[in-house]
């Protein structure tokens, strides 16, 4: 809201006030958002294609690289292609922005080659996993936690629903809600979710042979400084002729290349306010927004959608946003229940969304009072056409903005006549011509300490490993480490709500209260010190206030026995954690 709200309250609040606000027309949810804008094209970049098997040949590794070369050559990306294990040198990866294992299976790279790979992911490469890419490499944990779950088992070829829960991510922007196809779908040892952003799912209801319940079959996620996407189609020969899932293969070839951004850390905990229904919403002023297919695009105005159901206060709210140009809207949070939209303006605070406006009044500030962090936020911002995700944390007075999974902005309010301590959340239809669509709005409330408490259950990190107490010990001073999530009580963490982490009746605890790099942790009696309060932060991190550091995986190591001590906090992947 920057152009049009400039030139309003120059005319000042007597016409501001003179102005009648028009119903949400009904009408209007009949009526089909704009035309999908057209995207830029990419910059030129290279990719890797690997195919070795030492395992079950796919015949449809022929038809999966042709496709990828196809969409090499219509989208700005020279692919080359090789079964050779030798081309994984540090030397020779660096020129590819991603590589794909495209349904590679079994062990296909020697010790010193895996090692070039891992520098190449550190060093911010992305990966792409096609099919049997899951079926490649187990006792490489490093690729296991890359590539996010192994394979089980599959059932016959058949038909499918696939549930699409992320319709942001390049890789399933263009699917409805369900899509139908028909592939060999593969059941897994574990459950990526608590690790990977999950884009889509199975409905087993509808086939036969899966045994996983909840069941992922494409995901993405950061990996350990680089990018990694799967999916588990791709099986037949026919798949790669379909126009559906080569947008998808597009997708996650882009993604994993870092010419299109998404929020990919691992999502839980959230409920929809807004999927595909307009119930608990209310229209405050002129204009209104059109219901299309799960996307609301705002039209006219100056007006707002507001979540008029509840008001929320120690949240994180996540939304999916897309402007076909330039355009402009914004998302207000912390204000209370009014029928007109200046409440809103005057009370509470607008997250802008308008990529062409000063510094404090874009994509990504507090409109009027802080600016994102410009160099990030043009890093993280994908281009008109394309779809962004912000996410909101609301902590008390703090406001915390990511876009697409990064963080741009860092907001206390100090104003004594608004507050973020409670208040609603609402969507602005900023007048015509700003024609901003929004998708998948969501809230996870939060409560104190690390996350929601109380919760229970395992704490992962690094390569999918367990937060551990070595030997089930109780004793005080037992080593904590990583080890194999196995489901026992060494690796049952409660989160009761006070910054302390429990298991076996006893805390998670910093070695003689040390503050320093690389002071280890250890199981130790609860006496609510500094040493045993730890705070979650959105990169994924857990936070020692007292020492200023973060639990850390020792040596980026992931074997098990690995140590748990604390570091200066870096946002790197040992430093990132799954709560229950």
């Amino acid at each position: 809201m920057s152009r049009l709200r400039r030139a309003l309250l120059a005319l000042g609040s007597a016409l501001a006030c003179a102005v009648t606000f028009a119903p949400f027309s009904a009408q209007a949810a009949d009526r089909a958002p704009a035309a999908n804008p057209v995207v830029a094209a990419d910059p030129a970049y290279k990719v890797l294609v690997f195919s070795k098997t030492a395992g079950f040949r796919h015949s449809s590794i022929p038809n999966g690289l042709q496709a990828i070369r196809d969409l090499g050559s219509a989208n700005n990306f020279t692919v080359d292609a090789t079964e050779n294990a030798a081309a994984f040198t540090t030397a020779n990866l660096a020129q590819y922005r991603a590589v794909v294992f495209l349904m590679t299976t079994g062990d296909v790279l020697d010790n010193t080659q895996q090692a070039a790979f891992e520098s190449y992911v550190r060093g911010g490469g992305g990966y792409v996993g096609v099919h049997s890419a899951s079926d490649t490499e187990y006792g490489w944990s490093f690729y296991g936690g890359l590539v996010g779950a192994y394979f089980h088992s599959h059932p016959h070829i058949q038909q499918a629903t696939v549930r699409v829960e992320d319709r942001a991510h390049a890789s399933t922007s263009h699917l409805g809600n369900d899509w139908v196809r028909t592939d060999e779908w593969y059941n897994f040892t574990t459950n990526p979710r608590s690790g990977a952003r999950v884009l889509a799912r199975l409905d087993e209801s509808t086939y036969t042979g899966g045994n996983m319940g909840d069941h992922p079959i494409a995901w993405c996620k950061p990996y350990e400084g680089g990018r990694s996407w799967y999916t588990a189609g791709g099986h037949t020969e026919q798949t790669y002729a379909e126009a559906g899932f080569r947008a998808h293969l597009l997708g996650g070839i882009r993604y994993a290349a870092g010419v299109t951004k998404a929020d990919c850390r691992a999502e839980t905990g959230y409920t929809p306010i807004f999927a595909n229904s307009l119930t608990g919403w209310s229209q405050a002023g002129p204009g209104s927004f059109a219901l299309s297919d799960g996307t609301l695009t705002s039209q006219g105005g100056m007006g707002l959608l507001w979540y008029s159901a509840k008001e929320y206060r120690s949240y994180s709210l996540k939304l999916d946003w897309r402007m076909p140009g330039d355009d402009n809207s914004g998302v207000f949070i912390g204000f209370p229940a009014s029928s007109d939209p200046w409440s809103a303006v005057n009370n509470g605070y607008e997250i802008q969304i308008d990529a062409t406006d000063s510094a404090d009044r874009t994509t990504g500030a507090v409109y009027g009072y802080k600016s994102a962090d410009i160099a990030a936020r043009d890093r993280s911002l994908n281009p008109p056409g394309e779809w962004n995700t912000f996410e909101l944390l609301v902590e008390g007075e703090r406001l915390q903005i990511f876009l697409n999974g990064t963080k741009i902005n860092d907001f206390t309010n100090t104003d004594p006549a608004r507050s973020l301590l409670q208040g609603h959340i609402g969507l602005q239809n900023h007048g015509a011509g700003d024609d901003v669509s929004f998708r998948n709005i969501r809230v996870k409330e939060l409560g104190s300490g690390p996350g929601p408490g109380p919760r229970t259950g395992q704490i992962t990190g690094v390569g999918g490993k367990c937060v551990d107490i070595s030997g089930s010990n109780t004793a005080d001073g037992t080593k904590i480490q990583l080890w194999t999530c196995n489901g026992t009580g060494a690796q049952r963490w409660t989160l009761p709500g006070d910054g302390s982490i429990r298991a076996l009746g006893k805390c998670l605890d910093i070695r003689n209260g040390g503050t320093a790099n690389g002071t280890l942790t250890q199981l130790w009696t609860c006496n609510g010190t500094g040493a045993q309060q730890w705070t979650a932060q959105a990169d994924g991190s857990l936070r020692n206030p007292q020492s200023g550091r973060c639990l850390d995986a020792m040596n980026a190591g992931t074997a098990d026995g690995t140590a748990l001590h604390i570091w200066d906090c870096l946002n790197v992947g040992n430093q990132k954690w799954v709560l229950p």
